[in-house]
């Protein structure tokens, strides 16, 4: 993990990037964040680690105005937890479930990469699989309007039943006449 980057909060509420020199918005730690940087935020006039705080505000801003992540029931069911005898075990359950999923996202990541490096071999794969399906596709088409190609492959073409001959209407019986 990349090393801690200090924010400055200051009395106006303003955050402070001591590493960069300037001015950031939470939406910029956000971005920090989602690029693997670690943060801690310390009150300027205090010095007291305000980074939890600060966290949580990124997460409320996410969740009310970006795509939410915690369901409701999800957000009640961790309200009901705290100061239940097992909070300590939802915590380390939640952490070993995102670090599981962090490690498999990075296998997949690295899966990726690695086919992205030979671009070529799944891209001949799937015009392999096109042109083997077009083939058939055409040889049933063929099939379907010529019935010689069947047999032209060696197998059995069956003979197109004979049309049946239109009844002839019967004949008047004699004396009568036609209505």
């Amino acid at each position: 993990m990349a090393e801690e980057r200090l924010i400055r909060k200051y009395a106006n509420r303003r955050l402070y990037d001591a590493h960069d020199s300037r001015h950031v918005t939470l939406d910029d730690l956000r971005k920090l964040i989602g690029g693997g940087q670690r943060i801690k935020v310390v009150d300027d006039k205090s010095g007291e680690d305000i980074t939890r705080s600060i966290l949580l505000q990124i997460i409320a801003s996410q969740e009310q105005f970006g795509t939410p992540v915690l369901s409701t029931q999800l957000l009640e069911a961790i309200i009901r937890f705290y100061g239940n005898p097992i909070q300590q075990m939802l915590t380390a359950y939640l952490e070993q479930s995102i670090g599981t999923l962090l490690r498999q996202q990075s296998v997949l990541q690295a899966e990726m990469t690695k086919a992205l490096e030979t671009p070529m071999a799944p891209l001949a794969e799937m015009a392999r699989q096109n042109m083997e399906m077009w083939a058939k596709m055409q040889a049933s088409m063929l099939s379907a309007f010529s019935p010689q190609s069947a047999t032209d492959k060696g197998e059995r073409a069956e003979k197109p039943e004979k049309p049946e001959k239109p009844e002839k209407p019967p004949r008047p019986e004699p004396g009568r006449r036609r209505g």
